[in-house]
């Protein structure tokens, strides 16, 4: 249970340094007028993300007609799966802000 988990952070890590490696900023390191940012960086993850569910589908899929081997439908689906609790988390952790920041007194 623990490769796949380890596979996605391998992955996730170099992704990112697949990204500064093209010239893009480090996160929270963006210049102003530079175009890229936080929100460049969230646009790409939010891609990122839906491409491997759309990725878990597609195998699944081909699992059901018997065109994909299992352990590749297994790690396609291992991975949606992975990335759905990661937005999920990302998701929860935002509104807790959101819900902490308008319960400030001003």
């Amino acid at each position: 249970m623990t490769l796949p988990i380890a596979s996605a952070g391998a992955s996730a890590y170099a992704d990112a340094a697949k990204m500064l490696s093209n010239g893009a900023s480090a996160p929270g390191a963006a210049v102003k007028g530079s175009g890229g940012g936080f929100g460049d960086m969230l646009k790409q993850a939010i891609d990122g993300a839906i491409d491997t569910e759309k990725q878990g589908e597609t195998m699944s899929l081909k699992a059901v007609t018997g065109k994909a081997d299992i352990n590749a439908v297994v790690s396609a689906v291992t991975n949606a799966e992975m990335t759905l609790q990661t937005v999920v988390a990302v998701r929860d952790k935002i509104v807790s802000a959101y819900q902490q920041i308008m319960q400030m007194q001003v």
